[in-house]
């Protein structure tokens, strides 16, 4: 008698991309080491250090994290010397956030760290495979942000053709 929710887990996307993430993350920290920088505050350094003067609402909405998290990542970066809030010029209740000197050293020496871990998680895939990956998974991202609990504003911009 065939049993109708004995379903193989390593068969489900969902299972595999929570996988791969687990992965992705364990080769990050491996890579970063004593620098102690998880995979969001690299985002968040990264944003911040692209767009300085970005405020924490905006921050939030690019990395795709809910408000709250983004608050201690950005509250955790800030002990650490590395990112600065200051008052907005054209609106006082908002904060804008900067790299510090040791910030913008922090995410110079984990550039090179993410790049070997983005390389490790591809490594087994040709050149060619990898581009479809990346194709396909941007377009699973931009046509499912919506379905997020915090949808990503650039998710939304980037949409890939689906041809």
């Amino acid at each position: 008698m065939d049993n109708p929710t004995a379903i193989d887990i390593d068969q489900q996307p969902g299972h595999a991309i929570r996988r791969l993430h687990q992965i992705s993350v364990g080769i990050f920290l491996q890579e970063v080491g004593e620098l102690g920088v998880t995979p969001v505050q690299y985002a968040a350094l990264q944003v911040v250090g692209n767009q300085p003067g970005t405020d924490q609402r905006t921050l939030a909405r690019t990395i795709a994290l809910d408000a709250s998290t983004t608050g201690g990542v950005v509250d955790r970066l800030e002990a650490r010397g590395w990112l600065e809030r200051r008052l907005s010029p054209e609106d006082r209740r908002a904060r804008q956030l900067f790299l510090t000197p040791a910030g913008e050293q922090a995410l110079a020496d984990t550039v090179p760290a993410m790049l070997r871990t983005q390389d490790q998680i591809l490594a087994p895939l040709t050149p060619r495979q990898r581009t479809e990956f990346m194709r396909l998974l941007q377009l699973l991202v931009t046509q499912n942000n919506d379905l997020s609990r915090a949808p990503s504003e650039r998710a939304a911009r980037n949409t890939p053709a689906t041809g």
